[in-house]
C-alpha cells in the first residue's frame, strides 16, 4: 500500500469512526429522555431516525470543513482538541436549521440536541484518549495547550521524532521558543494530514514550494528545524541545498529535553557517516580511581581528553602543556565541570625530559595520555627540526618517563598522515608510532598508538577556516577541488583514544588502533555544505577560489599502509592493525643521532637520517626532488 492510500484510509477510519459516535450519541440521547419524565407515549422511531439521519449529514460537512479527519490520533494534542471542539459547534449550527424545520416531527429536539452533543464529545475524546494511551501511555496530552509565540520554524524529520518535539513543546511550563508553523516528512507518508495539530506540508520534494508558500503568509523566511533522519547526511545534502536557493536557515532541533533550543548543526552532521557512540564501561574500570596524565591536555583533543577523563572518575588528573593560554582555559573549564576532582596543571614542554621527569615523578600516573605535538602540515615543512624535537623527541621523552614512573597504559595520538608519509608532519609521527612501540615491548607497560584523520572543528582545521570565510562574505579558499580527507568529531576522536586504552589488556603489547571512519569526503563538498547552511549558494553568493597544494600536502590520506594487516576488536567500529616496523638493533643509535641534528637544528641531516628511519617518507622525499629538478 503507497504511504497515500494508507494516509486516505486512516482519513475513512477516522470519519466513520466520528459520524458513528454522532449516530450513537443521538440515539442514546432519544432513549434516555424518552425513558425520563420528559417525554410521554410511545417510542418514536420516526422521530429519532430524521434526527440521527440529519445529524449525520451536518457531521459530516461540519468535520470535513474543519479538517478533523486528517489528525493523527496517536499524536493528538491541544490543537487537535481545539478542532474537534469547532468541528462539533460547526455540525451544531448546521443541523439546527434543519432541526427547527422538522420541528413539528421530533420529540424533545432541543433537550435530544443538548444531550447528544454533551454524549457525543465524550465518545469522541473518550475514543482519542484510548489510541494515546496505547500508543504514549500518556492520554491526558491532549489537554496540554502549545504556545503560538517563538520563532517562527518549519519541523522536517520523520514522525516519531517530529512528535517528540512537539510533545516538549506543549509540555513546556515556560513558554515555547519556537512556533511550529508546519512538519515536512522526509518520506511523506502522512501527507494532507495533521501531527498533534500541526499540519503535514508535504516530503523533501515540496520544501521549495512550501517555504515560499510560508513566506508570503508570514511575510518571512521560517527558519529550518531539523530533527531525526533529516540529520543523516544522504538528506542533509538534499536539504541544504533547497534550503539555500530559498535563502532558508537551518537550524538543529532536538528532540529531548532540549527540543526548543535551535542551534547551528552540529559539525557530526557533515561527516559521510553517523557519529560513533563507542562503548564506554571498559574505559570506565580504568580510569575510575587511577591517576591519569595528559600532555597536550589544552589543545583541541587534548581539552576534550581531559573532560572525558573528568567524568570517569578518576583518582587525580594531571595536565600537561606548553601554552600558559590553554593550560588556564581547561583548568577554568574543569574547576567548573569537576570541582570535586583533584586537577594538577603543570606548565611544561614535552622536549624537557628534566621537567617530564619531574612531573611524573609528582603525578605518579597509571594511564598516560600523549596529545602533545605540533600537527600543521606546511608549517612543519619549513620548521623540520622543531616538528621532529616535538613529535618524535616529545612522544619518546613521555614514554621513557612513563616507563620509568611504572605507568601501566600509555596511549599516543597519531594521524592517518603517518601512512606512507609525503611530509615532515606524517614521517614524524609514523617515526612517533615506530619508537613507542619498541619502548613499551622492552618493559611492562602497554601502548596504545591512535589514527584517525581530521578532526571537525580542531585548531588549524578547514572548519573554522571555512567559518571565518563565510562570515567575512569570502571567498572560500580550496587548494584543489579534488582533494579528500577523512573527518570525525573532537567528541568522537577522544573516545577513540579512550576506548584504545582499554582494549589493551597485556603487558608490553604495543597496538595500532584505528577507526572505520566510513569514505573520505571531498573538501570542495565540505565547503560548498557549509556554504548551504547558512542559507548561501556556493558560487554565487559565496566564491570558492583554488590556491594549490602547499607544501607536504597530498590529494588523498589512508589509514594503513597495504603490508600491515587490520582485525576488528570486540568494539564495533575499531580495529587493530599489526604493523612491523622492521627496524634492527641499530634503530636507537638512529634516532638518538636525528634527535641530535635537530637539536643542533641541521636540516639536511635531520631530513636523511628521517628518511632512513621512515623509509616511505625518504623514497616519497627522494621521488618529489627528481621531479622537481627533472
Amino acid at each position: 500500500m503507497t504511504p497515500q492510500r494508507a494516509a486516505r484510509r486512516a482519513m475513512v477510519l477516522t470519519l466513520s469512526f466520528d459520524v458513528a459516535m454522532a449516530a450513537i450519541a443521538m440515539v442514546m440521547a432519544s432513549i434516555l429522555l424518552w425513558s425520563s419524565d420528559a417525554v410521554s407515549g410511545p417510542y418514536s422511531f420516526l422521530s429519532a431516525g430524521l434526527s440521527t439521519g440529519f445529524f449525520i449529514i451536518a457531521v459530516v460537512i461540519g468535520f470535513l470543513i474543519r479538517g478533523v479527519q486528517k489528525q493523527v490520533w496517536r499524536h493528538m494534542g491541544w490543537p487537535d482538541a481545539v478542532m474537534m471542539v469547532q468541528a462539533v459547534g460547526l455540525s451544531g449550527l448546521i443541523y439546527l436549521p434543519v432541526m427547527l424545520l422538522l420541528n413539528g416531527m421530533l420529540v424533545a429536539p432541543w433537550a435530544t440536541f443538548l444531550v447528544t452533543t454533551l454524549l457525543w464529545m465524550i465518545f469522541l475524546f473518550a475514543g482519542r484518549m484510548v489510541a494515546l494511551s496505547r500508543s504514549t501511555r500518556t492520554p491526558l496530552q491532549i489537554f496540554s495547550p502549545i504556545s503560538k509565540s517563538g520563532q517562527p520554524v518549519l519541523l522536517i524529520g520523520d514522525a516519531d521524532n517530529c512528535v517528540t518535539v512537539l510533545r516538549r513543546l506543549q509540555h513546556s511550563t515556560q513558554g515555547a521558543k519556537v512556533r511550529v508553523l508546519g512538519v515536512v516528512e522526509i518520506k511523506g507518508s502522512d501527507p494532507g494530514r495533521a501531527i498533534r495539530g500541526v499540519p503535514i506540508m508535504g516530503c523533501m520534494d515540496d520544501l521549495g514550494n512550501v517555504i515560499d508558500v510560508l513566506r508570503v503568509r508570514y511575510g518571512q523566511i521560517p527558519w529550518l528545524a531539523v530533527t531525526g533522519v533529516a540529520r543523516e547526511r544522504s538528506n542533509m545534502l538534499q536539504l541544504l541545498e533547497i534550503a539555500s536557493t530559498h535563502g532558508a536557515e537551518i537550524m538543529a532541533l532536538g528532540g529531548d529535553e532540549a527540543a526548543q533550543i535551535l542551534a547551528p548543526l552540529h559539525p557530526a552532521d557533515l561527516l559521510a557517516r553517523p557519529e560513533r557512540l563507542l562503548d564506554i564501561a571498559p574505559v570506565r574500570n580504568i580510569v575510575r580511581g587511577a591517576s591519569v596524565l595528559v600532555t597536550g591536555g589544552g589543545g583541541t583533543i587534548g581539552a576534550e581528553l581531559t573532560r572525558q577523563v573528568a567524568a570517569l572518575e578518576p583518582d587525580c588528573l594531571t595536565i600537561v602543556d606548553s601554552s600558559e593560554f590553554n593550560l588556564y582555559s581547561i583548568d577554568m573549564a574543569l574547576g567548573a565541570l569537576a570541582p570535586q576532582l583533584p586537577v594538577v596543571s603543570r606548565l611544561g614542554d614535552v622536549r624537557d625530559m628534566s621537567r617530564l621527569t619531574d612531573i611524573f615523578q609528582r603525578a605518579q600516573p597509571d594511564l598516560v595520555i600523549h596529545a602533545a605535538a605540533l600537527k600543521h602540515v606546511p608549517l612543519m615543512e619549513h620548521n623540520i627540526c622543531e616538528a621532529i624535537l616535538t613529535n618524535v623527541g616529545g612522544a619518546v621523552n613521555a614514554a621513557r618517563a612513563a616507563v620509568a614512573v611504572g605507568a601501566r597504559r600509555f596511549v599516543f595520538i597519531s594521524t592517518d598522515k603517518a601512512v606512507d608519509p609525503d611530509n615532515v608532519m606524517g614521517a614524524t609521527k609514523r617515526l612517533a608510532e615506530i619508537a613507542v612501540s619498541r619502548l613499551a615491548a622492552d618493559s611492562s607497560m602497554t601502548a596504545s598508538m591512535v589514527r584517525f584523520g581530521n578532526v571537525l572543528g580542531s585548531s588549524g582545521s578547514v572548519v573554522p577556516l571555512f567559518e571565518r570565510q563565510i562570515a567575512a562574505g569570502g571567498p572560500v579558499t580550496l587548494t584543489d577541488p579534488g582533494v579528500t580527507r577523512f573527518f570525525m568529531t573532537v567528541e568522537e576522536a577522544s573516545s577513540l583514544v579512550l576506548q584504545a586504552a582499554a582494549l589493551q589488556a597485556h603487558e608490553g603489547d604495543a597496538d595500532l588502533f584505528v577507526l572505520d571512519m566510513g569514505d573520505p569526503i571531498a573538501i570542495l563538498q565540505l565547503a560548498e555544505t557549509m556554504i548551504r547552511l547558512k542559507g548561501l549558494v556556493p558560487g554565487v553568493d559565496i566564491e570558492i577560489v583554488t590556491t594549490g597544494l602547499r607544501d607536504g600536502e597530498k590529494m588523498h590520506e589512508a589509514l594503513t599502509y597495504s603490508h600491515e594487516q587490520i582485525s576488528p576488536t570486540e568494539v564495533d567500529g575499531v580495529n587493530r592493525v599489526a604493523s612491523p616496523n622492521g627496524h634492527g638493533e641499530l634503530f636507537e643509535k638512529q634516532l638518538a643521532a636525528l634527535l641530535e641534528a635537530a637539536a643542533r637544528r641541521d636540516r639536511s641531516e635531520a631530513l636523511r637520517l628521517l628518511g632512513v628511519l621512515v623509509p616511505e617518507y625518504g623514497a616519497n622525499r627522494a621521488e618529489r626532488n627528481r621531479r622537481q629538478s627533472a
